[in-house]
């Protein structure tokens, strides 16, 4: 740990500190991590679902070298013609309903949802916008509104006009009149936005019957329903994208981590044909060839090594015997829940989780918190009965130590 020490300490004289880690990766191997120590960590987050092909892939590695020869590299994707995005939407949209057909590359899932929002409020009007208690949508500061997995996320910054929907789980209480009475009391909003299966906000999947309720009213209203798949997207749920699970289809949709870069897909309803030229815009218009480039790529190592599949598998395996180490552990281990590879092991308390994540790290094994109390189980889509068996076999030993 000297080298990752000695890095980390120069880095807060240097870098804004928000939070910095102890892990100095300098490359990666399937679902591993080796630090400039050398030391090897089983990955079971996945950089927050943005590596979900795992390390080291060799396919990418080439596609890195070929784009490396090339000279050009980041470009504004708006002023130029890209044949990497055509590609890449063309790729995305084999995986697509039918009305989601067009893309908009932009470099990052926050500003993905961003300009999912823009869309709604071009076509409605600068209304307010309703989203779900718990929710994580971005950091920027128009999507922020709608963010509230963390309190400190957003209390110190301006918010925009919108109201958040109770949070409704697969279990508990649901209130399904809550949006029609809001729309009865107070102007239509521009949008619904939901991530079916909460992110930061705790691994936490919406029930089937609330996505229902709210794709139908805001089918009734001509109300834009905005599904977040930037971290639940591309495989991580054991199916292409997490709506699937809940026979709906928004109107927009965006995505990212996995995909390397940002993606807004909507439909001809909200083509921006119809809209003067620059009321939709980027940063750089997710230019970044090689990303552009890398992420066609991710689509295909997905597709050829049938990696949805495997979520769908392994999550079904892992969320088992998370089960059955919560009956074995009932007072620390207060939930288990998820989709796929995408599994929340909610903990009784915050004290207990920390411990457990830090000694996963002192053991070689990465893990990350998420809601209040929750680690995240995310880990690359490749993985194996093995390789699973070794991070749950830790994790049980650390929460019967601590």
């Amino acid at each position: 740990m000297k080298k990752a020490q000695k890095i980390l300490s120069e880095s807060k004289k240097y870098r804004i500190d928000v939070g910095l880690s102890n892990l100095a990766a300098v490359k990666g191997e399937g679902c591993y991590l080796i630090d400039v120590d050398g030391k090897k960590y089983l990955d079971f987050h996945s950089n927050v679902s943005t590596n979900n092909i795992g390390y080291g892939n060799p396919e990418v590695k080439e596609v890195v070298r070929e784009y490396s020869k090339k000279g050009i590299y980041k470009v504004d994707g708006t002023l130029t013609i890209l044949e990497e995005a055509l590609v890449l939407a063309k790729k995305l949209s084999k995986h697509l309903p039918k009305n989601l057909r067009k893309s908009f590359f932009v470099n990052s899932g926050a500003e993905a949802v961003e300009n999912a929002m823009k869309l709604a409020y071009l076509k409605k009007g600068p209304l307010g916008g309703v989203s779900v208690k718990g929710a994580f949508h971005g950091r920027t500061i128009g999507v922020l509104s709608y963010t509230s997995s963390k309190a400190i996320q957003k209390k110190f910054f301006p918010v925009l006009p919108h109201h958040e929907l109770d949070f409704c789980g697969e279990k508990g209480y649901c209130n399904f009149r809550e949006l029609e009475d809001l729309i009865s009391r107070e102007l239509t909003p521009a949008f619904v936005i939901i991530e079916c299966v909460q992110g930061e906000g705790g691994y936490r999947p919406l029930s089937k019957e609330f996505v229902k309720y709210l794709r139908k009213i805001t089918k009734e209203h001509d109300i834009a329903f905005i599904i977040d798949e930037v971290q639940a997207g591309m495989g991580r749920t054991g199916k292409w994208w997490a709506f699937e699970h809940y026979n709906v289809v928004p109107d927009i949709m965006a995505t990212g981590k996995s995909l390397q870069v940002g993606a807004t897909i909507a439909g001809k309803k909200y083509d921006m044909a119809k809209q003067e030229r620059g009321a939709l815009g980027s940063t750089w218009g997710g230019g970044h060839v090689i990303d552009l480039a890398v992420g066609a790529k991710v689509i295909e190592i997905i597709e050829k090594k049938n990696l949805v599949k495997n979520a769908e598998r392994m999550g079904d395996y892992m969320l088992k015997h998370f089960k059955e180490i919560q009956l074995k552990y009932p007072r620390k281990i207060i939930d288990v829940r998820g989709k796929g590879l995408m599994i929340g092991v909610e903990i009784d308390s915050v004290k207990r989780r920390k411990k457990i994540i830090d000694g996963a790290f002192k053991n070689g094994l990465l893990l990350l918190g998420c809601g209040e109390k929750t680690i995240r189980i995310a880990p690359p889509l490749i993985i194996d009965g093995e390789t699973a068996d070794k991070g749950i076999e830790m994790i049980e030993k650390l929460i019967k130590k601590y």
